[in-house]
């Protein structure tokens, strides 16, 4: 349980930021607002995307050194040159993007910057092991520390990041969406640590998306809007919808609209498809369907083999490590390569948009034009600008991307703008079975609802999907059927009926409960 918000009131002050406000050309980021953080407190921070959080985050943790207002510590005045400033005065962040070095071991990423020296000035290598020994053990990451953290699983980065966080003795962490790539046993492990630190005067700014989560570990919640403070009040005074809507501003009757739709016949069905890697089976015989105009889902935990399910079906890796039967409209394909997919009329929406499905530093028609670019060439092999101009300016109107122009750069978009335009690139490709892989991750609500709507759009012209997601109330709601999937093998297949969330989990865990050594079965539900 979180701490009583009562009890909060009646801790000490660690921080306060007064009046901040924050500009940049041509844009008010915030706008005056005032913020109180108490010791002792998991402070919730939320608000769609653009409405000033991260920016709020990046002034307290010495990122942006110029804004107008005032910042007090302990109700002094303070102004930060950078962010080694605010960790000397006990505050860090952990960023969304993983600030890590892959080529790096683990106990050499948690002390980078605060190397432990030897009386003789030397870096003490064994100190530092065994002291990222005990921070991992604390976040219940049990891998070794002389591993590089390029080889390790995203979900177990995260965890070096926060043990990272935790190195530094802050007195104020800022986590901005630190759940987004764990599974749930790793989520409640963390809201654990979070706890432990808070028996320790340390306060936690809680930022996510997620809002069940807020509700489970924020003990006071402030809401933004527009770079505007909305207000904060005790977490447990709140109600989801009234969240909701003073975050968007207007009421949310259906989070994850779902419409009555006609199924048709068999788009896509896989027999018994295997996916070796390095003599490992990722994939154990799965098979399934999926019909036109039906959205499939696919469940399990981290590491049961997801995101490899989809990558399989569209063509990632080489056919000699694949085995078993995949067809499409009833007819046997196997891809050789991602556009082979595409040119049968599949689009992979990848869970790392950023680094899989977008060029960032190019614009909006660039990337939206990706995967059609052939539309747009003429028998020269030019590009036809007016008509690629005339197709994007179509595609931004009809999705609602925000964005200043159709030429501003991708990586200037939220979250959730940048996932419009990887829809767009396949809207644009004529696809007619989608591939989703975390569509709504690191998304803010009014995004999600804006995004499943055209799901359902599409599904009811015929449009198929297979939808992967840790979001269990997003299967729940959108879902005609739902896989699921453990340790590479489907455990159980549930039409919309029967969707019960207890039966669900108890089949992503089947083989992980059965696993007599405790430790192997910890480390299997942490992937």
């Amino acid at each position: 349980m979180a701490v009583d918000p009562q009890a909060n009131a009646e801790q000490p002050i660690l921080l306060s930021m007064r009046e901040i406000t924050k500009r940049f050309p041509g844009v008010l980021a915030l706008d005056h607002v005032t913020l109180d953080i108490h010791a002792s407190e998991v402070h919730g921070l939320v608000g769609e995307n653009g409405a000033g959080k991260s920016t709020l985050m990046k002034i307290m943790s010495g990122v942006y050194t110029e804004f107008e207002g005032q910042m007090l510590i302990g109700g002094q005045p303070v102004a930060f040159s950078n962010p080694r400033d605010a960790q000397t005065n006990g505050i860090t962040m952990i960023h969304q993007e993983l600030n890590l070095i892959p080529e790096l071991t683990v106990y050499e990423n948690i002390f980078l910057g605060q190397e432990i020296k030897t009386r003789l000035g030397t870096i003490d290598r064994r100190a530092m092991r065994q002291a990222a020994a005990q921070l991992m053990h604390n976040v219940g990451l049990e891998v070794d520390s002389n591993r590089t953290v390029g080889q390790l699983r995203v979900g177990q980065q995260q965890l070096v990041e926060i043990a990272k966080a935790l190195s530094l003795n802050a007195r104020i962490i800022i986590m901005d969406e630190p759940t987004s790539a764990l599974s749930e046993t790793e989520v409640e492990y963390l809201f654990q640590v979070i706890r432990n630190l808070l028996s320790h005067q340390v306060a936690v700014i809680y930022i996510s998306h997620r809002l069940d989560e807020v509700f489970a570990i924020a003990d006071r919640i402030t809401v933004l809007r527009d770079g505007k403070l909305v207000g904060t009040a005790p977490a447990k005074t709140m109600t989801r919808s009234k969240l909701i809507s003073q975050m968007v501003g207007r009421d949310l009757d259906v989070l994850y609209p779902k419409e009555a739709v006609a199924i048709g016949s068999t788009m896509l069905e896989v027999k018994d498809l295997t996916y070796t890697q390095a003599n490992k089976r990722i994939l154990d015989r799965v098979s399934l369907t999926v019909n036109r105009g039906e959205i499939v889902g696919v469940a399990g935990l981290m590491g049961a083999g997801r995101t490899q399910l989809l990558e399989a079906i569209f063509g990632v890796y080489p056919s000699s490590s694949l085995h078993g039967y995949v067809s499409l409209n009833g007819k046997p394909i196997c891809f050789h390569s991602p556009q082979d997919a595409i040119n049968h009329g599949i689009g992979l929406v990848a869970e790392d948009r950023k680094q899989q499905s977008l060029v960032l530093e190019r614009s909006v028609t660039d990337n939206a034009t990706l995967a059609a670019l052939r539309q747009f060439i003429n028998w020269l092999t030019v590009i036809k600008k007016r008509a690629e101009r005339e197709a994007v300016r179509g595609l931004v109107q009809d999705l609602n991307i925000k964005t200043p122009t159709i030429e501003t750069l991708v990586t200037n978009l939220s979250g959730g703008n940048q996932q419009k335009v990887v829809l767009g690139k396949f809207l644009l490709s004529d696809i007619s079975l989608f591939l989703l892989d975390e569509p709504t991750r690191g998304i803010d609500v009014g995004a999600k609802a804006e995004i499943y709507n055209l799901v359902g759009q599409l599904a009811r012209d015929g449009t198929a999907f297979l939808l992967v997601s840790s979001e269990m109330p997003e299967l729940l709601a959108v879902c005609d059927r739902i896989y699921v999937l453990c340790d590479g093998r489907i455990t159980g297949e549930f039409s919309r009926p029967d969707f019960d969330q207890e039966k669900i989990m108890e089949a992503a865990t089947q083989f992980i409960e059965k696993t007599s050594n405790g430790s192997r079965a910890r480390e299997e539900a942490r992937v």
